[in-house]
């Protein structure tokens, strides 16, 4: 077992970390340029110093996968934190107030903001301000509050019956000191956990609402745009939608296991099961 999920963890490291290296790496270089149009190129095979091929623009492939890499993680990155910042204190609040009512009215908001998928915010959103990748990141960075928020109770609730929460209020501790100096620290592992799942939930989130023309607007790589243009030579040249698509798949799948194999590290229950084990 504990082989399994190390190799979990690690399997999840490595793919993650690829896809940062590809993005770190295309702001210093880049085979081509990413959004040069060469049309004498369209649709060029693989070589000839086009690793993956060309485009129907004759733009290469590679360069756009790593650009496109870039894209993502900065999406990814903004609309996480945009969802921890305001669902991490939301969940906090509900799990140590000790109003009853005050609770319920926090969970049930965050109930009817589930209720709007990432997709449906981003249309809404793009209607009143227009499409562009601002608006993908806040409408999935909101989306994805109440994941935050719900997590966050869940752990805040459980903490506050310790004997040391106990203790900080006999001695006189206010709210706010026991939420920065005992909550957080002990429900940061989860709130980690949560942020790996999430970023995965962003990068499927960004790739469909590139796809619709709702996120990344052109001459900007975007994985998501990526597979929408190679849509209609699908089956004349399937390469151009495999790349992207393996990119977006290998991305998730890595976030994944680095958010199992995180949770499987940090939780002390886990741990001791193990170890037993």
């Amino acid at each position: 077992m504990r082989l399994r999920v190390n190799a979990g963890l690690v399997a999840g490291a490595v793919l993650v970390g690829l896809v940062v290296l590809a993005a770190l790496v295309s702001f210093v270089w880049t085979p081509h340029d990413p959004t040069l149009v060469d049309a004498a190129g369209k649709l060029r095979d693989p070589g000839d110093g086009y690793l993956l091929g060309a485009d129907k623009f004759g733009r290469d492939t590679l360069s756009q996968l790593m650009v496109g890499a870039r894209t993502t993680l900065y999406v990814g990155i903004v609309a996480v934190g945009i969802a921890a910042l305001l669902g991490t204190p939301l969940g906090v609040i509900a799990g140590m107030t000790p109003y009853g009512w005050l609770s319920e009215l926090v969970m049930r908001v965050n109930d009817l903001v589930f209720a709007f998928p990432a997709l449906l915010l981003a249309v809404m959103l793009g209607a009143v301000y227009g499409a562009g990748t601002l608006t993908a990141m806040i409408a999935i960075g909101v989306a994805t509050v109440p994941a935050f928020a719900r997590v966050a109770r869940a752990a805040t609730l459980q903490v506050m019956v310790t004997d040391y929460i106990l203790a900080a209020r006999a001695a006189g501790r206010r709210g706010t000191a026991i939420a920065f100096r005992h909550v957080l620290p002990n429900i940061g592992s989860m709130l980690i956990v949560q942020a790996s799942v999430s970023f995965a939930i962003a990068i499927l989130a960004e790739a469909a609402l590139s796809f619709l023309g709702f996120g990344t607007r052109p001459p900007t790589p975007s994985w998501g745009r990526m597979l929408q243009e190679s849509q209609e030579l699908l089956f004349s040249t399937p390469r151009l939608a495999l790349w992207p698509g393996l990119a977006i798949a290998l991305a998730v799948l890595g976030f994944n296991l680095l958010g199992d194999g995180l949770r499987d590290h940090l939780d002390p229950k886990l741990r001791r099961i193990r170890a037993e084990r």
